[in-house]
This record gives C-alpha cells, sequence and structure tokens, in this order.
C-alpha cells in the first residue's frame, strides 16, 4: 500500500504531485455550513484512505451551525462504521476526542480551504499558532491560508496541514480495485454473474441488485460510477 496522499500536479496534467507521504490515518474534515458539504468529495477522500490503507475519521466541524439536514448525511457515514467526530472549533466541542485521535499517530488533514483546518490545530494546541482564512461570502471557497503540506507535532502525535485540497486524487487504482474500496461493497465483491463485473450495464451484477434492495445507497453508488468513469479523480 502506499501510505501517501495526492494530487494532480498543478502545472503537468497527468503527473502526480505527493503532498505528504508515510501516513496511518486521515482525517477528513468537512463543516455544517459554508463551505456546503458535497458528498462526492468525502466519498473521493474515503476512497484515497481505503486504497492507501489508512484508517479515516470524519470530522464534522462547525458544529454551532449544525442543520438536520447535514446531520444526517454524516450520520450515513457512521452507519458504514467510519468514525465521525462533531466539533467546533471555538468552542470547544469534540476537541479531547479528535486529540485522542491524533495521539501514537502521523495523520493529515484534508479538506476544502475554509473548513477549519487549522482552527482546529489552534484548538488542540494554541502554541502552534497557524493562521486562519475566513470563506469568501461570494464564492463559499474558503481563502487559501495554508500554502504547502506542513507537519506539526500535536500531542503525542503529527498531524500534515494539508492545503485546501479539492483536487486530492485516486492514484495508482486499477478499476478492477475500486469497488473494494467503497466498504458496503465488500460483502457483495465475487457475487456477479461475471468476473470483470465493473457494476454498470452488466447483467447479474450482485452491486447493482444490493443498491435497488437498498442495502448499498444510490448516493455511493453514484460516486463510485463516477469514480470508475473518471469524473471525479
Amino acid at each position: 500500500r502506499r501510505q501517501v496522499l495526492s494530487r494532480q500536479h498543478p502545472a503537468q496534467a497527468r503527473r502526480e504531485d505527493v503532498l505528504v507521504a508515510n501516513l496511518d490515518q486521515l482525517f477528513a474534515v468537512f463543516a455544517f455550513g459554508d463551505p456546503p458539504l458535497h458528498p462526492r468529495m468525502l466519498d473521493r477522500f474515503l476512497v484515497v484512505a481505503e486504497h492507501a490503507g489508512l484508517d479515516a475519521v470524519i470530522v464534522a466541524n462547525k458544529l454551532d451551525r449544525e442543520s438536520d439536514a447535514q446531520r444526517a448525511v454524516f450520520e450515513t457515514y457512521a452507519k458504514l462504521g467510519y468514525p465521525v467526530l462533531y466539533t467546533c472549533a471555538h468552542r470547544g466541542d469534540g476537541i479531547a476526542s479528535l486529540r485522542e485521535r491524533i495521539d501514537g499517530h502521523v495523520s493529515a488533514f484534508a479538506g476544502a480551504s475554509g473548513v477549519g483546518k487549522s482552527s482546529l490545530l489552534n484548538a488542540i494546541d494554541p502554541d502552534l499558532a497557524l493562521k486562519v482564512g475566513a470563506t469568501s461570502d461570494h464564492t463559499t471557497k474558503g481563502r487559501h491560508t495554508t500554502r504547502v503540506a506542513t507537519l506539526h507535532r500535536v500531542g503525542e502525535g503529527y498531524v500534515a496541514d494539508t492545503p485546501g485540497i479539492r483536487e486530492l486524487g485516486v492514484w495508482e487504482l486499477p478499476d478492477e480495485k475500486l469497488d473494494a474500496c467503497f466498504v458496503e461493497m465488500r460483502p457483495f465483491l465475487g457475487g456477479c454473474g461475471f468476473r470483470d463485473c465493473r457494476h454498470r450495464s452488466e447483467p447479474d451484477c450482485a452491486i447493482k441488485r444490493a443498491v435497488e434492495d437498498g442495502a448499498i445507497s444510490a448516493e455511493r453508488y453514484e460516486s463510485y460510477r463516477r469514480l470508475l468513469e473518471g469524473d471525479e479523480r
């Protein structure tokens, strides 16, 4: 397994840009309110973690802006077995639990700018004094205050605070191994009529049957399909 986080190189279209290596844990940081929650991005981050052999932890920050609809989305991932931490950097909600998850690990915080990655790290260790930026009212995208991946000693662990990486990508993942990166698909793998089934239009597909039966959500299946076709990689 390649324990790295990568994105497309900003200057060369088909070149991998390794952001940070030698990790064992990925915090996928999202927020209530702004910037908006994009489940497709969250699914991509989880695939990145599964492919790299990283433990994935979902952080739902800005709890003071919580909505029932967004809470329901996060809860669907908790039901899949992913730990979900509900946090609020300025109130201190969930900070102790976050610190416990960091201890003893080399982790990365990944997420769009404006979700509060630097604020969370500052809440854990104010001595870090990381620069914090506001979310733009016009674009709902955060201003990039972290320019490069920086490794910080945080408590008894290390955290790489990565740039706002909407483009965090899936590299060197063959199509035939993508389905295994969706944890809820694993029980059904091997049940298709064709050994090379990609779960698109093939007949006798166990994955599509599971979607129809509600065992796999249509939204997660759509994320799989888009990643398979390259739309979200």
